[in-house]
């Protein structure tokens, strides 16, 4: 089981929307994912122990080695395969 980090603004509108996406197109694919939601700001203290961050605002701060994904193209549409498939590539690593 895939543990993500999904953080937005306040950790509740787009970060629902992304996460529910993410978890249904790994289902597809074979890829059992939890995810947890919480605020751009409480990443540093948050994400550790976690196989991905997916964020869906401007993130500035330190994950250490967790890998991190920008998630607006998920929300917009534009772009949205192409970020599916990388978030994809890094739960398969």
């Amino acid at each position: 089981m895939k543990r993500i980090l999904v953080a937005c603004g306040n950790g509740i509108a787009t970060s629902t929307v992304v996460a529910t996406k993410v978890r249904n197109f790994l289902a597809e694919k074979g890829v059992q994912a939890e995810t947890t939601q919480t605020k751009l700001m409480e990443v540093p203290g948050k994400v550790q122990g976690y196989d991905l961050l997916i964020t869906t605002g401007q993130f500035e701060g330190q994950t250490g080695d967790v890998p991190v994904v920008k998630g607006m193209p998920i929300l917009t549409g534009i772009g949205a395969e192409q970020t599916m498939l990388e978030i994809l590539q890094v739960v398969k690593d």
